[in-house]
């Protein structure tokens, strides 16, 4: 009998734990540290939905990434060469502040204004850089991974797992995930305060995403 440990599958156990724990703490502390806060369910809902609205519509021709930084980890999985995820991410810019635009049109600035995405005087701009890291690392280790080994639960797991990174975190940074989603509405909601953290957090959170679905990546299932 082979007694040696299989460090991927000790390695699985940590990162496992660590979602799973952290998620659920940072889901507490949204309700409990920042009450009377945004509605997280309908927040959260409306993101999740939205994007599942996405990829059934667009997803099977383009991969459905609608972020820069899946777009990033698509890149460095080599799943997607770098000139096409340079046009991925101008599309994504152009979506998005289309988007917004649309939400002056049918309001006014003051109302786009209300979707930038921030964080409270009480979480400074590095802390909400790490939490956005973190949960982008996250999401991007899940859509790496089901997409690779079961891309037709893809179109549900992706927009479920973002739906409860949402409900952990929009009180606490604003929920980015998405450069795109941030950048967007700062640019026509004329606040570009802290812009920088949604920018740079995801990004960061992309690559150490696509470092954790590499290391548990089983080899036998082609990666």
């Amino acid at each position: 009998m082979d007694t040696r440990m299989d460090t991927r599958k000790l390695l699985a156990e940590l990162v496992g734990t660590f979602v799973f724990f952290l998620i659920g703490l940072m889901s507490i502390l949204s309700t409990k540290a920042f009450p009377g806060g945004p509605d997280l369910v309908v927040i959260a809902f409306g993101f999740g939905l939205g994007l599942f609205a996405a990829i059934q519509i667009a997803g099977a021709v383009s991969g459905g990434h609608f972020n820069p930084a899946v777009t990033l980890a698509a890149v460095l999985d080599k799943r997607l060469d770098p000139i096409t995820g340079v046009g991925y991410v101008a599309a994504q810019l152009i979506g998005g502040i289309a988007a917004a635009a649309f939400v002056l049109v049918m309001s006014n600035q003051a109302a786009v204004a209300g979707t930038v995405t921030g964080h409270p005087a009480s979480v400074s701009d590095l802390q909400a850089v790490a939490i956005e890291a973190v949960f982008t690392a996250i999401f991007i280790a899940v859509i790496l991974t089901v997409t690779k080994l079961d891309p037709g639960k893809a179109g549900f797991v992706i927009p479920l797992t973002l739906v409860v990174i949402h409900l952990a975190l929009v009180p606490i940074t604003g929920s980015s995930v998405n450069p795109a989603r941030s950048l967007a509405s700062a640019l026509i909601g004329g606040d570009l305060t802290s812009i920088w953290v949604y920018i740079v957090g995801p990004l960061v959170g992309a690559v150490g995403g696509w470092a954790v679905y590499r290391a548990l990546l089983d080899k036998r299932a082609g990666g």
